[in-house]
This record gives structure tokens, sequence and C-alpha cells, in this order.
């Protein structure tokens, strides 16, 4: 049975999600602050936090800021106004994996958390790969941590996310409404330039020559595909020996 954490200071609301999450057969941990919140998410480890940004005592986005900088990867459902589309953007930034806007339908809340827990579940059975080391670049999936010729590179959350499942299903051509799927976990989304844009800014900051990429190759009228040279560039986790070594 997955344990999903709700934390939410609206009553109401809090009790709503409670109470329907229970009657599609998940355990329910709640907490009406941020502080608590935190707790019950680094003692009890659920499966799936929605979270309101919102909250007294510790903000939604310090709750994400703090689960994602000491390496909790529970995927984040987050719950934002409408009128909180820069701390939206912000959420996201910081490791939040989908969102839901107030008031929000609970169909489709419900179909974001199966989303989201379908997800992880197929990263925990080993469908994904913890790292890659290809030309001069080594990256940590595991970390969040990227070198290229041995100097840390700044990727985003999604950033890592869009190379990780390009690489663990190296050779594939994979459309973007897959990666909208799999990546930001919502089966439709505004535009698919959002893909695109992650895709240049990967290019930009790991290929040799951006305008002619060798390995993160469009597939025109598909998406994209990782063109990686064999399983000597798929790596366990952390850094290779001769970068332990210093």
């Amino acid at each position: 049975m997955s344990v999903v954490l709700v934390i939410e200071d609206e009553p109401a609301i809090l009790r709503g999600l409670a109470d329907n999450l229970q009657f599609e057969g998940y355990e329910v941990l709640t907490a009406a602050d941020g502080e608590s919140g935190y707790d019950l998410l680094r003692t009890r480890k659920p499966d799936l936090v929605i979270l309101d940004l919102m909250l007294p005592r510790m903000s939604g986005l310090d709750v994400c800021r703090k689960a994602r900088a000491e390496g909790m990867e529970t995927p984040i459902l987050m719950l934002t106004a409408r009128a909180q589309e820069m701390d939206r953007v912000a959420g996201l930034d910081l490791g939040a994996d989908d969102y839901v806007t107030k008031p929000f339908s609970l169909a489709e809340l419900l179909a974001r958390a199966r989303a989201l827990l379908r997800r992880a579940s197929r990263a925990e059975g080993g469908a994904l790969i913890a790292g890659l080391r290809f030309d001069d670049v080594e990256v940590d999936f595991v970390r969040y941590e990227t070198r290229r010729a041995g100097e840390e590179v700044a990727m985003t959350r999604k950033e890592f996310q869009v190379l990780r499942y390009l690489a663990s299903h190296a050779g594939r051509a994979i459309a973007r409404e897959e990666l909208l799927e799999e990546v930001w976990g919502m089966e439709r989304f505004p535009t698919t330039r959002t893909v695109d844009n992650h895709i240049l800014s990967l290019r930009t900051k790991l290929e040799a020559d951006a305008a002619k990429p060798r390995r993160l190759l469009t597939v025109h009228g598909v998406g994209y595909k990782w063109a990686g040279e064999g399983a000597d560039n798929f790596v366990k986790s952390g850094w290779s020996d001769r970068d332990k070594r210093g």
C-alpha cells in the first residue's frame, strides 16, 4: 500500500484529500504546517507528498528545498493558488515534480498522484540509470551533480531528469509527449517547446558543439534520442575512481 503525506493548512481541504485518498486505497499521513510535514517526510518516508505552498511555520517551498538538499527523492505534487505563478515556477525549479492549481479537480489530482507513483515505482525498479559518463562529462543522477572536464556544471533538476530518461533508453527515439509525461508527469502540457528548451540548454552545457550535437540528437517529426557509445558509458553511481582519488 502506497503512503501519501498531505501537508495542507486549510482543514476542509486537508480532510477532503485524506478521505478521498483513503477511499482510493492509500495510507494517508497529514500535517497542517510545514515543520510538522517536513518531520513526517523525514521520519516516515512516504511514497508521495501533496504539498501546499502557503503554510505556517515553514513554507512549502522551504519544505521542498530542504527535502531535495538532503537527497530525498520522494515525488512532490504541489498545490498552488492561481495567483502564485512565480512560486509555482520556483517550486518546480527546487525539485517539485508536478502541480495542481486551486480550486482543483479531485479527479485530476488523483490522476496526477497515480502518475507520479507509477514513475517512482519504475525508477525504483531499476528502469533508469544512476550515472552516465561520456566524452569529458560525468553525470551522477543520484546526487544531481555534473562535471565537465573536471569542472562542476550547474543543471536544473528537470535537465537531469530529461537527460536521465533519454540516456536510460539510449538509441530509442523518444517523443516530446513521452518526455512530458515521464519527466513532468503531465499528459497534457501547454507546449512541447518546454522539452525543446531543455534539450537546447543541455546541449549548450554538455555538447562540444551545441550547434552540431553528437549525443542529444533530434529525430525529426518525433522528438529526441540519446546516442551513446555502449554500456561502458553507464556508471552505477558517483564519480569515477580517478575523480575520487582527486
